[in-house]
């Protein structure tokens, strides 16, 4: 059972997925052209993600993967506030279907110049009108300076990432 990683292009699901895995910052600025599968191993468990891309031409597999998996990482990027209506509609459009599956939303680039705070990505992306029944989280995240190590927000999102998994499964 997989963690799926989705988010639109540009959110920073790759510079995230490498962050928790090695716990140093390496920050990815080519997109994701297709799949990117990592695993991470905590004291815990291992937990395999699976990132999709987030180009429109790949959005199309998101779908397809989320009956398989454990538990939904949808990546935002704080700062690109005219995308956020799109990134809403879209995770709104994924989990409709299925009431129970865990969320995690990881509100990035909360480092950036202008990006919105945490009650405001809530509000954009309309969360209360989701997290009914479901286990839901919003965690404001940011990748700081290649080679540094994570922020505490990213070792929380990891811990936290690794409970779910633990409870799901």
């Amino acid at each position: 059972k997989q963690i799926l990683v989705l988010g639109l292009d540009g959110a920073g699901k790759t510079s995230i997925l490498h962050s928790l895995a090695t716990n140093h910052v390496k920050r990815s600025l080519a997109p994701t052209e297709g799949f990117n599968a990592v695993c991470i191993n905590t004291e815990e468990s291992q937990m395999e993600f699976l990132e999709i891309g987030g180009s429109e031409s790949l959005r199309s597999y998101w779908k397809m993967y989320l009956p398989k998996v454990l538990l939904l990482v949808y990546v935002v990027d704080s700062a690109d506030h005219a995308r956020l209506p799109m990134a809403k509609q879209l995770l709104h459009q994924l989990i409709q279907h299925n009431s129970t599956l865990p969320v995690v939303v990881l509100a990035n680039k909360q480092d950036l110049e202008g990006a919105y705070c945490i009650t405001d990505i809530h509000d954009a992306l309309a969360l209360s009108d989701i997290g009914d029944k479901r286990k839901m989280f919003l965690i404001g995240t940011h990748v700081a300076e290649d080679g540094s190590e994570i922020s505490s927000s990213m070792k929380d999102a990891k811990e936290l990432i690794g409970q779910l998994v633990l409870e799901t499964q």
